[in-house]
């Protein structure tokens, strides 16, 4: 039926009415804060290229995320800055680690949170890659071992969830053998199944000093040109035993994440990177967008593409703002 009787802008007249049919809700239900955890004590360092994102002791972690529990907010993923770094990352295993001490942290202050950590070498080599280097690539069955190994110890320190970010092959199969083989079959894993080689990761890595210090990492994370590719990698993962799956970044590859969605029944995660949201920061202290509705609307958009659960730095502001 045509114009008039057919007329959309009924159901668009008041907040109420647009509330009450709205298709897709955005709630704080949804969102992971990611959290970067330093060495000493007492720190609070600002990333410059991410207003309001911070590097921060142990101490201070446990501060933040009561503050991320009182806004509604279910989980934290916490990334590590080691005092030490080496060729293989080594410092990622210790039981002292940064990030394993945060998780005690956690627990000790009984804060009701699904603590997750990321999986990778990059913060943790001398020379920012992923994984091993020989003969000046990036080895990757040498370095399933460490990345195993690594999760384990998250494991055993307290985490909720352990999400490997690394993009080598196999890497789900050899950490869910490790945990299985540790009694903890009962820990998911969240895979950074479909990771994009993308230049939205610039100020992430100011913020985890993980910038690599010769080359880039196409050789192993995904063509930014191709979605049928991340079917197979989330398949594939999902065939190794992950639990939940990530596309990564969120907003350039919305597509990816409805593929995804539509295409498999476990639960789905985007990654509102850190460029996303240095770019709607910085256009916000310009002045040339309202940061509340523009951030509003890009994790609508995402949770619209099918994501169930969305990493975004602006978690907390975002949680404010819809309550």
């Amino acid at each position: 039926m045509s114009f008039p009787v057919q007329r959309p802008r009924r159901l668009r007249k008041t907040e109420l009415l647009r509330g009450l049919v709205r298709e897709t809700r955005l709630s704080a239900a949804s969102f992971v804060y990611p959290l970067f955890v330093c060495p000493g004590s007492g720190v609070r360092h600002e990333v410059s290229s991410m207003p309001g994102v911070f590097q921060q002791s142990v101490d201070r972690i446990a501060e933040d995320c009561r503050e991320v529990e009182s806004l509604g907010i279910p989980g934290i993923i916490l990334f590590g800055l080691p005092e030490k770094k080496d060729p293989r990352g080594a410092s990622s295993l210790q039981k002292d680690g940064v990030v394993q001490r945060a998780i005690e942290a956690i627990r000790k202050a009984k804060l009701n949170l699904v603590v997750i950590t990321d999986v990778c070498l990059c913060e943790y080599t001398d020379h920012g890659h992923c994984g091993i280097i020989e003969n000046g690539e990036v080895a990757n069955d040498p370095t399933l071992a460490i990345l195993a190994e690594q999760a384990l110890s998250h494991a055993r320190a307290g985490a909720d969830i352990v999400a490997p970010s690394d993009m080598m092959d196999g890497r789900v199969a050899a950490i869910r053998r490790k945990l299985d083989e540790n009694n903890f079959q009962d820990l998911p894993i969240l895979s950074y199944a479909a990771k994009y080689c993308s230049g939205f990761y610039g100020p992430f890595r100011e913020a985890a000093d993980s910038a690599p210090q010769f080359g880039d990492r196409r050789s192993y994370q995904m063509d930014p040109a191709n979605s049928r590719e991340a079917l197979r990698e989330v398949a594939l993962d999902l065939d190794e035993g992950a639990d939940m799956i990530m596309v990564k970044p969120a907003l350039p590859y919305l597509d990816v994440i409805t593929r995804v969605r539509q295409e498999f029944s476990v639960p789905v995660a985007a990654y509102n990177v850190s460029g996303e949201y240095s770019m709607v920061k910085a256009a916000a202290q310009k002045g040339w967008l309202d940061e509340k509705r523009v951030a509003l609307e890009i994790l609508t958009g995402i949770k619209r593409a099918g994501a169930d659960i969305i990493l975004t730095y602006h978690a907390k502001d975002a949680a404010r703002w819809l309550k």
